[in-house]
């Protein structure tokens, strides 16, 4: 009985103990904080960030150098780029910087550019708002003035849009965005005017000094030849077919009876034969090389591009394009012993290297070729993946006008990626403009929509406190833009520019009163319209917290240290070993 009763009191003093161990795993303490205190700890954080991302803003704006936890340290005038990288110690500022954080993102994936000026309208809605609510302003109806205004701002803005037409004003937009850099505009316009508003423009790492713009025709990707035994020309290592047959294969090719009927028709055609397949290894890859380099059979195998989905996706638009047919697909409906030659698809020339293959003049019926684009646009407008929604518009691209790169050039890679970064502001504020027009450039057209909000039928005063808050932060863009040109006093600048009309504004490039859209200082509307929605949305929602909760710092326990002293201390006796010498 006693050993029972020992037992028992054994197994209950383990479970407790069990329990014990998991709550101080599982419990964390938070810290909370209320009321004017909480807002004023986050609204030094969007100060910081704020503060960080506002000096990169307009044409003489300057850099931010990032550090990075391997490599060299980032140097950007991008405002998103810079608001990701902050990341802030104190808990509670950095709930304040991470909101605003949010502001730029969103900013950045709806226009693709105009982060700088969500940012700092974000800080002067929230900031003054914060003022308010601790004076005892109701911060729902705040928010609800808040919203009216940017609602009348926005239609305001829609007023004011000029359509894009002419690729002058493309490669303005451009210039623009790329904070003035003329080359960088010229260079997007050329691009836009190859390929069109709808097609697909890359920005790749060059391998030059200088930036340049290829364009690729036909169908090109990133998959070489499997051997280099197919290679037939002396000249940089290549395979080169005129008037070639394309085999497509969804599986791995390894037994070479599959190919043996094919191989025998386009030999028999005197054609060269180029298979695209998942792989080609084993006997088949063997007794290609073979006949290749024995026979002087023209042939290739490539391994077809991307992976799952995108690869069978990718094979049927070549095919397509060639006029052919895919063999082993889920239907299995075509069998590579039963190849007939119309099965094939046929293009006017060929080129294959060790890193990609290009596919030109495709033989496919146009009719066929339209049906597909349709389908690859439906499926676009279907997708709800921004990863995906980019393959496909990388598919319709090659399908459609081609594909133009811009290899951005550099003496350094600090500097290529520096320049990538205002390439890709550039190339989304272009299509943001070709989308929904433009507006004038300078915070000008912000600065134009102020006289419509006094028309607004506010229904309490909290509500005209927030209308105010909004007309005076729509003075911030043209503020700071004349700040960064290093004016001494940038709100006379924005005074003068109120008393102006139509479309008269500020040129901080050189410090001169312009007509805006002629002197070619546009925004694209939407980015204009985007950056007051999320930045009035965020702020205004910032301001009605009032309460913030967070994890507790957890406090580093010191290391003991008086153990290993404790023992190294026998060491002493070590000198007894002089007598053994």
């Amino acid at each position: 009985k006693i050993f029972d009763q020992m037992q028992r009191f054994a197994s209950t003093l383990y479970k407790t103990s069990r329990v014990a161990t998991l709550r101080n795993v599982r419990c964390f303490s938070k810290d909370i904080k209320f009321g004017a205190e909480a807002r004023l700890e986050m609204i030094k954080g969007v100060d910081v960030l704020a503060d960080a991302v506002a000096v990169t803003m307009g044409p003489k704006g300057r850099n931010v150098i990032l550090e990075k936890s391997w490599g060299s340290p980032k140097i950007t005038k991008d405002g998103v780029t810079v608001a990701k990288d902050i990341e802030l110690k104190d808990k509670f500022q950095n709930i304040g910087a991470k909101l605003v954080q949010d502001v730029a993102n969103n900013t950045n994936e709806e226009a693709g550019d105009g982060t700088t000026a969500a940012t700092v309208l974000a800080r002067a809605i929230a900031k003054e708002g914060f003022e308010k609510i601790s004076k005892g302003a109701n911060p729902v109806d705040f928010r609800r003035g808040v919203m009216l205004a940017v609602d009348e701002v926005v239609t305001s803005l829609k007023r004011q849009s000029v359509p894009v037409t002419t690729p002058e004003e493309i490669k303005q937009v451009a210039t623009i965005s790329a904070n003035g850099d003329t080359s960088i505009g010229e260079l997007i316009s050329e691009a836009m005017k190859k390929v069109g508003n709808d097609g697909t423009i890359t920005v790749k790492d060059g391998k030059t000094l200088k930036d340049e713009l290829e364009m690729i025709e036909g169908n090109k990707f990133d998959r070489g030849y499997i051997s280099p035994y197919f290679i037939n020309t002396d000249k940089g290592a290549k395979c080169e077919f005129q008037d070639a047959y394309v085999l497509f294969s969804e599986k791995k090719i390894s037994n070479i009876q599959q190919l043996i009927p094919v191989l025998e028709m386009t030999h028999q055609k005197k054609k060269p034969l180029l298979i695209i397949a998942e792989d080609v290894d084993g006997e088949a890859l063997t007794a290609l090389v073979l006949n290749r380099l024995k026979l002087g059979l023209q042939v290739c195998a490539v391994k077809a591009p991307g992976f799952g989905d995108n690869r069978k996706n990718t094979l049927r638009d070549m095919s397509c394009a060639t006029g052919g047919v895919v063999f082993g697909d889920e239907a299995d409906m075509f069998k590579l012993e039963d190849v007939q030659l119309n099965d094939l698809g046929r293009v006017g020339e060929a080129v294959i290297t060790k890193d990609d293959t290009l596919l030109m003049n495709g033989r496919g019926d146009k009719a066929d070729i339209d049906k597909r684009v349709d389908q690859i646009r439906e499926d676009i407008a279907a997708s709800s993946s921004e990863y995906e929604k980019e393959k496909m518009q990388e598919r319709l691209a090659k399908l459609s006008k081609g594909v133009a790169v811009i290899k951005v050039g550099g003496s350094s890679e600090v500097e290529m990626n520096e320049k990538k970064d205002r390439y890709t502001d550039a190339l989304n504020a272009t299509r943001a403009a070709v989308e929904e027009g433009i507006v004038a450039g300078g915070g000008v057209a912000l600065l134009r929509t102020i006289p419509d909000l006094d028309k607004l039928d506010c229904k309490t005063e909290d509500q005209k406190t927030g209308v105010d808050i909004v007309r005076r932060a729509l003075r911030t863009p043209c503020h700071t833009i004349a700040s960064n040109a290093g004016v001494s006093s940038a709100a006379v600048v924005v005074d003068k520019v109120l008393g102006m009309e139509g479309n008269m504004g500020y040129d901080a490039n050189n410090d001169s009163y312009v007509d805006m859209v002629k002197t070619g200082i546009i925004d694209p509307t939407k980015v204009v319209r985007t950056a007051i929605i999320d930045a009035s949305g965020v702020a205004s929602l910032l301001t009605t917290a009032e309460a913030v909760v967070c994890d507790s710092p957890k406090e580093d326990k010191p290391m003991p240290g008086g153990g290993m002293g404790g023992g190294m201390g026998g060491m002493g006796g070590m000198g007894g070993m002089g007598g053994m010498m």
